[in-house]
């Protein structure tokens, strides 16, 4: 291809190609010319080739001068006896096919602007050759869609040497549509499988990258068909699974649960669990599936198990699920640090939940009541202003715990029969010791502090006290609290003072006077 000086000259020199492949089928070979300008080094000569390609094959999908059906091999029907134009036909679909190869490789170009131009063309083919499909109907009204030129696009999103977070968000615009999110989840369920097969170990990148595809997506809550098709069709079929709803929910489950079987980095588990809640569990087929998930998160401890409860409340409380061990992992996750942790005010809203029952023995309650009690005596204030109600509010539920607040302290540590190292609250002998830790911080230097550790010197009232606004307080918050606080008056001696040098048989008084 000759191209001109200029800035528009490349545009120009592929805008004659175009027309003149348009114009004559005897021009077709000038198609080598502009796929070659795909693989050129400057940046505006690629893009003004990807345009000059989707002008070019856009045309021709529409006027049906593509091959229709099993493409075979150029050289045997460049040999055989077929008329010209099945030749021409069969030619030309390999010169599509390499097009969409190449656009492919755009997308990993160093230029996000040839990039997103790429995704735009190879997504304007889909719409097209959809429109148009490449291949025979097995029978009368079968659905059609292009799913291995799709497969090429979600492949190329999925990469496993580069983030393509910023390509993905553009892609995400096409999700909107229910045919793109519907062979999107089959893409990527095959994409998954493929990568993670025989690899024993698989980049961080391509888990970052699987991620913010798979969480893009978001299906209807209500049932119903649905309609919004970036493929236009003269009509839809009852009988295409892309049009119910039901179809979805399975193929978004097998995207799912294809992903979470693999050994997934923590960083990668961790944003599942924060999501697991609200944006799968509500759209899958059968939720109860996600148990073995949840339960290995739930039993690798720390800020992990702490969101693997999310999804464990929904599955125990809305599906039924048995869970024989469930309060007492829960009650080993009660440890120093669950003061500290970025999840603490999930946890403790959680946690206010389970134990809200009215059908859960004594015991059990006065272990936790105890073992906070006991993690409160090194806790920060901002954290004990929330846990001092949290406690209070158990004893108010149970009147069978409120032994813990009467019965007398021991006269030492040694005495309390509470034993903090047991790991099963129905051995820790909770029930026999006491809350002399509240007693203890209604010393507390913050008064806040002191005056919430004093609530048990009183009958407990009625109605429990919301814990709410308190999750989510900060040291922040309370220093702010306290700067907005008036002055008080504070006496600051008991005999007002008389005159400059004090009262009459003051010692000053008696060796200086005013003059």
């Amino acid at each position: 291809m000759e191209r001109e000086p200029g800035p528009g000259g490349a545009r120009r020199a592929l805008g004659r190609l175009v027309e003149a492949v348009l114009a004559s089928r005897g021009e077709a070979n000038a198609v080598f010319d502009i796929l070659a300008v795909l693989q050129s080094e400057d940046q505006e000569e690629v893009q003004e080739a990807v345009h000059a390609c989707s002008r070019l094959f856009g045309a021709l999908l529409a006027r049906g001068e593509l091959f229709v059906g099993q493409l075979p091999s150029e050289e045997m029907v460049m040999a055989g006896s077929q008329g010209a134009t099945r030749k021409y036909k069969v030619w030309m679909r390999h010169r599509y096919h390499s097009c969409c190869n190449s656009l492919g490789e755009l997308l990993a170009h160093p230029s996000f602007q040839v990039k997103e131009l790429a995704l735009s063309t190879l997504m304007k083919f889909v719409q097209l050759e959809g429109e148009h499909p490449l291949e025979k109907p097995k029978w009368e009204g079968n659905y059609l869609f292009p799913r291995q030129l799709f497969k090429l696009v979600v492949e190329g999103l999925l990469s496993s040497e580069e983030d393509r977070s910023l390509l993905l968000s553009q892609f995400r615009e096409y999700l909107e549509h229910d045919d793109i999110r519907y062979h999107t989840m089959q893409a990527a369920a095959d994409t998954v499988a493929r990568v993670t097969d025989g690899r024993p170990e698989v980049p961080l990148i391509f888990w970052n990258n699987a991620f913010t595809l798979l969480s893009s997506m978001s299906l209807p809550r209500q049932e119903g068909d649905l309609s919004s098709f970036y493929v236009k069709h003269v009509e839809l079929s009852d009988k295409w699974k892309v049009v119910h709803l039901k179809e979805h929910r399975k193929a978004f489950q097998l995207m799912w649960l294809g992903f979470l079987k693999h050994q997934l980095p923590l960083r990668i588990c961790k944003k599942v669990l924060v999501i697991m809640h609200d944006a799968i569990l509500p759209y899958l087929a059968q939720p109860s599936l996600m148990i073995d998930f949840l339960t290995r998160a739930y039993d690798i401890g720390g800020a992990i198990s702490l969101l693997a409860l999310n999804g464990l409340f929904i599955l125990i409380h809305k599906h039924n699920l048995e869970y024989p061990d469930f309060y007492r992992k829960l009650y080993g996750l009660l440890d120093p640090s669950v003061f500290h942790v970025k999840y603490r005010a999930r946890f403790f809203h959680l946690a206010d939940l389970f134990l809200s029952s009215s059908h859960l023995p004594a015991y059990l309650v006065a272990a936790f009541a105890k073992r906070l009690a006991r993690l409160a005596l090194t806790a920060p204030p901002e954290a004990l202003l929330m846990v001092l109600p949290f406690i209070c509010n158990l004893l108010r539920r149970h009147p069978a715990c409120r032994v813990l607040m009467h019965r007398p302290r021991g006269p030492e540590l040694d005495a309390d029969p509470y034993d903090p190292g047991e790991e099963d609250p129905a051995q820790s002998r909770a029930l026999e010791s006491s809350l002399w830790e509240l007693q203890a911080l209604q010393r507390h230097y913050h008064p806040e502090v002191s005056k919430a550790a004093s609530v048990i010197n009183q009958a407990l009232s009625v109605p429990e006290v919301s814990i709410a606004p308190l999750l989510e307080l900060t040291a922040f918050e309370i220093f702010e609290q306290d700067l907005k606080k008036g002055p008080e008056s504070v006496p600051l001696e008991f005999i007002p003072a008389q005159g400059l040098l004090g009262r009459q048989d003051d010692l000053c008084a008696q060796h200086f006077t005013l003059s």
